[in-house]
C-alpha cells in the first residue's frame, strides 16, 4: 500500500487533561489530588486511569498545595502546569490547562476531574471512542444526565476558554452547542460520584 494510504495514517492524539487543583473547601482545606486512595495520592488514580483508557500526552492542572503535591505524588511522564488562580473555579484551571495543550497537535482533549474515582478506564475509553474530527463534542452520561468525561475537539478550545467563568467550565460553550453534543452512556460501566465532603472520602476506603 502507499506510504499516504489511509490505513497507513497515525489514529489522531486525544490528550487526556485532568483538572486537580480544587483546595477541597468542604473537606478542610485538604486537596483534593492528594486525598490518599488504594495507598496512594487521588490524582496518581486519576492519571492511570487516563493511560489505560489510550489518551497521550497526560496534562494535569494542579492549584491548591501545588508544590506538595508535585512533591508526594508520581506525575512522572506528564505535563504538570500550575494554576495560580485555582480559587476562582475550575473555569480557570480548565483554560490554563487547554493553553497547555498548545502545540501538541492534539486533535482533542478528554476533559476528567481529579476526584471521580469510580470512573474508570473502560468509560474513559467508550468516550474516546466518540471522536470524529477536531470538531467533536461528548460527554459521559449516567442514566440520560450528562457527566464527566467530556471530550473537546481541538476547532471548540478558544470559545471554551473564552466563554468559561468560575465555576461553569464549559457550561456555555455545552448549552450553545447542545445539538452537536454526543452523549456516551457509561452508567453500566462506572459511577460519576464526587468526594466533595467528609462523607465521601468512605468511597476511598
Amino acid at each position: 500500500m502507499p506510504a499516504n494510504d489511509p490505513a497507513h495514517t497515525a489514529p489522531p492524539l486525544i490528550a487526556g487533561l485532568l483538572l486537580a487543583a480544587g483546595g477541597g473547601r468542604r473537606l478542610g482545606g485538604r486537596p483534593k489530588a492528594l486525598l490518599p486512595y488504594r495507598g496512594r495520592p487521588l490524582v496518581e488514580n486519576a492519571v492511570r486511569v487516563l493511560r489505560e483508557a489510550g489518551c497521550g500526552p497526560v496534562h494535569v492542572v494542579l492549584g491548591a498545595s501545588a508544590a506538595e503535591v508535585r512533591e508526594r505524588a508520581d506525575l512522572s511522564g506528564c505535563v504538570v502546569v500550575d494554576n495560580p488562580d485555582w480559587a476562582q473555579g475550575m473555569s480557570s484551571s480548565l483554560r490554563v490547562g487547554l493553553a497547555s495543550l498548545a502545540g501538541t497537535g492534539a486533535g482533542a482533549a478528554l476533559v476528567s476531574l481529579v476526584d471521580q474515582p469510580g470512573i474508570g478506564p473502560a468509560a474513559v475509553a467508550r468516550v474516546l471512542g466518540a471522536y470524529r474530527s477536531p470538531t467533536s463534542l461528548a460527554a459521559a452520561a449516567y442514566e440520560g444526565e450528562r457527566g464527566h468525561p467530556v471530550l473537546f475537539g481541538a476547532d471548540r478550545w478558544a470559545d471554551i476558554a473564552a466563554t468559561a467563568t468560575g465555576d461553569k467550565g464549559a457550561r456555555v460553550h455545552l448549552a450553545r452547542h447542545a445539538e452537536e453534543l454526543m452523549l456516551v452512556e457509561c452508567a453500566d460501566i462506572a459511577e460519576a460520584f464526587d468526594i466533595d465532603t467528609p462523607p465521601d472520602l468512605a468511597r476511598l476506603l
